[in-house]
């Protein structure tokens, strides 16, 4: 029988009682430990927020800082608009989460109510724009163009309308079509986003919940010095949220201004030069398919020689940038953005590369010299060059006979570089060429003016272009192999071909990679931006410096000046007697060379102006046309794609801008007082201690000057616009207010 304890517990029962004393005694003691943490080691911290509990802060946001061009005209302001706002804390109280007052606002505002609802949902992976991609904690604009009358009738049944406000407040103001444009320069603004707000909240600039911020162009590029800081007060509030005192305040500090070395005059007359030179080519058609060319794109820079500061910059198609100004609607995000908008958020100034075609030879040119070839020998303008089973053939079959380094740049001779690289190439052991043997000059030369990196210019998201040396080929083909070696066939369709040839050997420099690069055909890509960087070298003597559009950041009155100066990047790896070859060359390009024809009756003897033109082939599309010139003062480049030659579809337009710029009438002479820049502008614009900005009585409307210039200055069919901005004396400033290969081995070339 067995023994059982007179307190009836077995042993096991014991044990179990002991295990249990054991964990209750440790969940005590960690109790007691944390307790000992909070109230005794953190009592102070924990007591120090939890008083802040019992405080609530009020913003006063911080009024933007202006973007300004070099005189003092405004780019980017502030203006007072009526704004309405949901919240989403309040509307997410109600049953319905808000949905009835919103479709109830909506026919207040006039808007549909599916709009509505779409600007105050949540910015997620699942969620197209329209959406809220800001903080889900401040109040949500619906729209910036309340009219009083609307505004009143919220704010007088706000009953009716839990959780909207409308308030005045100042919002960003841009000057739109019709004016100086310069979208894609300028950038807009969106919220800042609950990410962005940890990330910067260690930093000397946080975020407010409040705060919008730059997303593109100088926005982004300046948000810190233009964006300010915003004030807050802090009240203390007893548990019913009744004020019971102010806690501490710290006053709003307006952002400051940005000063560009934009001119809002000649930016206007670049974006409409641009504009009217794409629709002309749409009337011209192609020769070789006999389609209309579509123009569908295109670019201007206008850049100081002497300093890389940029005086205009466009891009094409462009948009109007009020519509991201207090949310942006479905229908105009789908406008900027599908597939069929040919993308203007784009800054093709900056973020378009393409072939350059003929206005490569400068790089060509000194690549030449650097190897060795004298300026002056006599090298072969043939109608045709011949390597192996292909023949790369000169425009329209020209022939010059034996001509200079200068006479190939004047008439832009194919075949003379064509020789000059095939010469190279087999010098660097062709195909095959033994381990550090090749010296690459063409390749070389390319990198030391700058190509194939950003140029640096203060805007963000600039493409780099693209040398393609050894280097790029075999890191190329090593991402590309798989795709050609299974798609390509050796006796297939052109394109399965070339797809089977660079399976085989697409990592190595072939003759005709070479030979193609010479005249920038092939795989080379350049940006207009690397272009005026470069003929702007080339203009002032050999040196390149960082293109800036940045002036001078001055604080909201006027007594702290931060000037942005120019600085030099490289020194062009050129002599100065070749330098010298070269502008006599790029000059004769303008008198009797391939762009003469648009040039005539310029006063050159006065205002020498030196060009390059370029026509690029694109596999699948229509040429694309490139003109780089430059005077004394400025570099201007244009590009229009799918518009055919370069001197055909940009010549006209890029002589009215010079036209404007020097004041030079339809007849050749000039008229000084009709001048719009004809020396860069030095100086900054004044700002007073109350904010307001001095600048000069500019009259004259850009629509009627253009019209008036069309019917006064008719030179050669030609339409000048020495068209000026409007802009008052004084304004308060403080109101609240991967790509294409470009051109197949071999292929036909098209002229210059």
């Amino acid at each position: 029988m067995t023994n059982i304890p007179e307190t009836g517990r077995t042993p096991r029962v014991q044990i179990r009682l002991v295990v249990i004393q054991i964990l209750v005694l440790s969940l005590l003691g960690t109790l007691g430990g944390r307790l000992w943490y909070l109230q005794i080691r953190e009592g102070a911290q924990y007591q120090k927020e939890a008083s802040g509990n019992h405080v609530q802060q009020v913003v006063d946001p911080a009024v933007r800082g202006d973007i300004l061009d070099a005189r003092g005209v405004p780019l980017a302001d502030n203006e007072t608009r009526l704004v309405v706002s949901a919240s989403r804390t309040d509307l997410l109280k109600q049953k319905d989460d808000g949905k009835a007052v919103l479709t109830k606002l909506a026919g207040v505002l006039g808007i549909k109510p599916a709009d509505v609802i779409q600007k105050v949902r949540l910015c997620d992976a699942k969620t197209p724009q329209p959406c809220w991609n800001g903080s889900p904690y401040q109040p949500i604009p619906i729209t910036d163009k309340a009219t009083p009358k609307q505004a009143l009738q919220i704010r007088e049944r706000s009953e009716d309308f839990p959780g909207i406000t409308a308030e005045p407040e100042a919002v960003r103001r841009y000057p739109g079509p019709g004016k100086s444009n310069s979208a894609q320069v300028l950038g807009y603004l969106s919220p800042v986003t609950d990410a962005e707000i940890q990330k910067a909240k260690d930093t000397d600039s946080p975020y407010l919940r409040s705060d919008m911020v730059g997303r593109s162009g100088l926005e982004r590029q300046y948000d810190k010095e233009l964006r300010g800081k915003a004030g807050v007060t802090r009240y203390e509030v007893d548990n019913l949220g009744r004020v019971i005192g102010k806690a501490k305040s710290d006053a709003a500090e307006p952002g400051s201004n940005l000063v560009t070395s934009i001119d809002s005059r000649v930016q206007r007359v670049a974006e409409y030069e641009l504009d009217k030179a794409m629709k002309a080519a749409r009337t011209q058609y192609d020769k070789i398919t006999g389609e209309n060319y579509k123009a569908d794109s295109g670019a201007v820079v206008v850049m100081e020689a002497k300093t890389g500061r940029i005086v205009a910059m466009a891009s094409a198609p462009t948009y109007d940038p009020n519509v991201w100004v207090g949310g942006i609607s479905a229908k105009d995000y789908k406008a900027l953005t599908g597939k069929d908008s040919d993308y203007p958020l784009l800054n093709r100034a900056i973020q378009g590369q393409a072939a350059p075609g003929s206005t490569f030879k400068v790089v060509s040119t000194a690549a030449a010299v650097n190897a060795g070839y004298v300026w002056d020998g006599g090298y072969p303008c043939t109608s045709s060059y011949s390597v192996g089973g292909q023949v790369f053939k000169n425009f329209e079959g020209e022939n010059f006979g034996p001509i200079s380094l200068g006479r190939a740049l004047e008439v832009s001779c194919d075949t003379v570089f064509y020789g000059l690289a095939d010469r190279e190439w087999k010098r660097d052991g062709g195909i095959n060429p033994k381990k550090g043997q090749p010296k690459d000059y063409f390749f070389k030369t390319a990198h030391q003016f700058g190509l194939g990196k950003e140029t640096g210019v203060d805007l963000p998201n600039e493409v780099s272009g693209r040398v393609p040396d050894r280097q790029w080929k075999l890191d190329y083909w090593k991402a590309n192999k798989d795709a050609w070696c299974k798609s390509g066939k050796k006796d297939g369709s052109y394109v399965e071909k070339i797809a089977y040839e660079n399976c085989l050997e697409g990592n190595k420099m072939r003759e005709g990679d070479e030979i193609n690069y010479s005249i920038g055909q092939g795989d080379t890509l350049v940006t207009p931006i690397q272009e005026a960087m470069i003929y702007g070298a080339v203009a002032n003597g050999g040196t390149e410096y960082y293109p800036t559009i940045g002036k001078a950041i001055i604080s909201a009155d006027g007594r702290t000046v931060q000037e942005i100066k120019p600085r030099l990047q490289r020194k062009l790896p050129v002599t100065q007697a070749t330098l010298k070859g070269m502008d006599d060359a790029f000059a004769g390009v303008i008198t009797r060379g391939t762009a003469a024809w648009k040039f005539g009756g310029w006063p050159q003897n006065k205002i020498p102006l030196h060009g390059k033109t370029g026509t690029a082939e694109v596999y699948g599309k229509q040429t694309t046309g490139w003109l780089a010139t430059y005077s004394k003062d400025y570099s201007v480049i244009m590009t229009i794609s799918q518009a055919g030659t370069g001197s055909g579809s940009a010549g006209e337009a890029v002589r009215n801008i010079y036209s404007a710029l020097y004041g030079v009438q339809g007849d050749g002479s000039i008229d000084k007082k009709k001048a719009l820049l004809p020396t860069p502008q030095k100086g900054l614009p004044k700002v007073r201690t109350d904010g307001t900005i001095i600048n000069p009585k500019v009259p004259g409307d850009p629509a009627k000057d253009a019209e008036k210039a069309q019917q006064d200055n008719p030179s050669n069919g030609d339409d000048q616009q020495p068209a000026t901005s409007p802009s008052p004396t004084t304004r308060n400033r403080n109101t609240r207010g991967r790509p294409r290969r470009n051109r197949p081995r071999g292929s036909r070339r098209m002229p210059s």
